[in-house]
C-alpha cells in the first residue's frame, strides 16, 4: 500500500471524558456559525455603514475585503501556532479578538477605523477557525472525525443559509452596527465555553518552523485573494488587482526560494502530497465555489426570465435548505461511501451547470437549482472530516489551516473566473465554469482517493 492512501490511525492526543470531548465540540461549533454570518452581515452592511460614516467612499468595499484578506493571511500562521501553544486558550483569545472588534465595530466612528477593526477581526477569525480545528483534532480520534464533520457541516450549511436573512433582519432592526455586535457576541459566548476545560498543550510540541516562510505565505495569499475579490469594474481602476496579482506572483516566486532553504517549512508539504488530502481540499473548494457562484447567477436568471418574487425565493430555499438538514445524513452515508458520495455530487454539480446552458425555464431552474442543493447538502462537511483523517492529532491546527487555504483560494479563483465571464456572456455562463471545476475535482478524487 502506497504511504499517505490511508488514514493516520492513532489514539486522541488528549483523551477527554465524553462530556468534555462535547464541550470542546460545541464551542468550536458556535465560533463555526459565527464566520459566514460575519460575510454576510458585512456585505449586507456596506451600502448603509458607507452612507453613514464619514470616509471614502470606495473604502466601502475594503470592510469585506479586509476581513476576507487578513483571514486568508493568518491562517496557516495560525494553525501552526496552535498546535504549539495552549489549544483552548489560544481559541478563547481568537473568539476574544472577534467579539471585542464586533463591539469596536459597532461604534466605529469613521470608514478608515472600521476597515481596520474589520482586518483585526480577520485574524481573530483565522485564530478561531485552526484553533476551533486544533483542539477538535486533539481530542478525537480519526475514526470519529467523519462524524464530528459531520457536526460542523450542519452549522456551517445552517449559517450559510440563514446568513443573509438574518443580515437583513439585524439591518432592519438595529442598523449595520448590529450587524458587526451580533456575530461579536456569539464569539463571546464560544469564548466562555471554554471555560474549565484543560489548556490542551503537547507536552511533545511540533518542531520550530519557518516563521518568515508562513508571513510570506500569508501576504501572497492575502494579495491574490484581495485582487480577485476586488476585481475590475464598478469605479475599480485596473491597475489595482494587477498590483496585487504582481505583489502575488513575486511573493510565490520568493516563497518557493525560502521554502527550499528551510529546515522545518512552513506550509506542511507532506500533507500536500498525500492524494486523499489534496484531492478532497479540491473538492471542497468546488462546492463552495459552485455554492457562491450559484447563490449569485440564479437570481440573476430568474430576473431575465422575470420569474416572481416567490418562485425566486423557492430557488434559493432549494439551493439552501439542504445544507441546513442533510450533514448529518451525509456523515453517516460517508463512512463507507465518501468517494463515490463526493464524486457522485460533484458530477451531479457540474449535470445541473450543464443544463442551464440548454435551457434556463422556470422548470429548469428549479430542478437545477434542487440539484445542486442536494449535492451541496449530501457533502456538506464530508470532504473535511475525510480528508483530516489523514492529519497526525499534533498538527491537526496546520492541518486543518491548509486545508482552509486550498478551499478558499479555489472558491475565490472560481467566483473571479465566473464574474469575469458573466459579465461577457451572461450569467448561465458563470454556472458553466462553477461546473467546470466541480468535473476537474471531480476526475481528481477519483484519480486521489482510492476506491473503498
Amino acid at each position: 500500500m502506497v504511504l499517505g492512501l490511508l488514514p493516520f490511525r492513532s489514539a486522541p492526543l488528549f483523551p477527554l471524558s465524553r462530556p468534555r470531548r462535547r464541550r470542546v465540540l460545541v464551542a468550536d461549533l458556535v465560533s463555526t456559525a459565527v464566520f459566514p454570518l460575519a460575510i454576510t452581515g458585512a456585505t449586507a452592511a456596506v451600502p448603509d455603514a458607507g452612507a453613514r460614516l464619514p470616509g471614502a467612499a470606495a473604502l466601502g468595499p475594503w470592510i469585506v475585503l479586509a476581513y476576507n484578506g487578513l483571514f486568508a493571511a493568518a491562517l496557516l500562521l495560525a494553525g501552526a501556532t496552535a498546535d504549539r501553544v495552549s489549544r483552548t486558550r489560544f481559541f478563547a483569545a481568537g473568539n476574544v479578538l472577534v467579539a471585542v472588534t464586533g463591539l469596536l465595530s459597532a461604534l466605529a466612528p469613521d470608514l478608515p477605523s472600521l476597515v481596520a477593526l474589520r482586518a483585526a477581526a480577520g485574524v481573530g477569525a483565522a485564530m478561531c477557525a485552526a484553533g476551533g480545528s486544533s483542539m477538535v483534532l486533539a481530542v478525537y480520534p480519526p475514526e470519529e472525525r467523519r462524524r464530528v464533520y459531520g457536526w460542523t457541516g450542519a452549522v456551517l450549511g445552517g449559517s450559510l443559509a440563514l446568513g443573509p436573512l438574518v443580515a437583513q433582519g439585524l439591518l432592519a432592526v438595529g442598523g449595520w452596527p448590529l450587524v458587526f455586535l451580533a456575530p461579536g457576541a456569539v464569539a463571546a459566548l464560544a469564548a466562555l465555553a471554554t471555560l474549565g476545560l484543560p489548556a490542551l498543550r503537547d507536552p511533545e510540541p511540533p518542531g520550530r518552523f519557518d516563521l518568515a516562510g508562513a508571513l510570506l505565505f500569508g501576504g501572497t495569499v492575502a494579495a491574490a485573494v484581495t485582487a480577485l475579490g476586488l476585481g475590475v469594474g464598478d469605479g475599480v481602476p485596473w491597475w489595482g488587482p494587477a498590483l496585487l496579482l504582481a505583489a502575488a506572483a513575486a511573493g510565490a516566486v520568493r516563497l518557493v526560494r525560502v521554502e527550499r532553504r528551510a529546515a522545518q517549512p512552513a506550509i506542511p508539504l507532506d500533507l500536500l502530497r498525500i492524494p486523499a488530502y489534496r484531492a478532497y481540499a479540491v473538492a471542497t473548494g468546488a462546492f463552495m465555489g459552485m455554492l457562491v457562484v450559484a447563490l449569485a447567477a440564479l437570481p440573476q436568471l430568474g430576473s431575465a426570465r422575470r420569474m416572481g418574487a416567490g418562485e425566486a425565493a423557492v430557488v434559493l430555499s432549494l439551493l439552501t435548505v439542504p445544507s441546513t438538514v442533510l450533514p448529518l445524513a451525509a456523515a453517516r452515508l460517508a463512512r463507507r461511501r465518501a468517494r463515490r458520495l463526493v464524486t457522485t455530487a460533484l458530477f451531479g454539480c457540474a449535470a445541473a451547470a450543464a443544463v442551464l446552458q440548454l435551457t434556463s425555464g422556470p422548470a429548469a431552474m428549479l430542478a437545477a437549482s434542487g440539484a445542486i442543493g442536494l449535492c451541496l447538502g449530501l457533502t456538506e462537511g464530508v470532504p473535511d472530516g475525510q480528508a483530516l483523517t489523514h492529519v497526525p492529532a499534533r498538527r491537526g491546527g496546520a492541518g486543518a489551516a491548509l486545508f482552509g487555504t486550498a478551499r478558499m483560494s479555489l472558491e475565490t479563483l472560481t467566483l473571479a473566473a465566473a464574474t469575469g465571464v458573466s459579465a461577457a456572456l451572461g450569467p448561465a455562463s458563470a454556472l458553466a465554469v462553477a461546473g467546470a471545476v466541480c468535473l476537474t475535482a471531480a476526475l481528481a478524487v477519483r484519480r486521489g482517493v482510492p476506491a473503498s
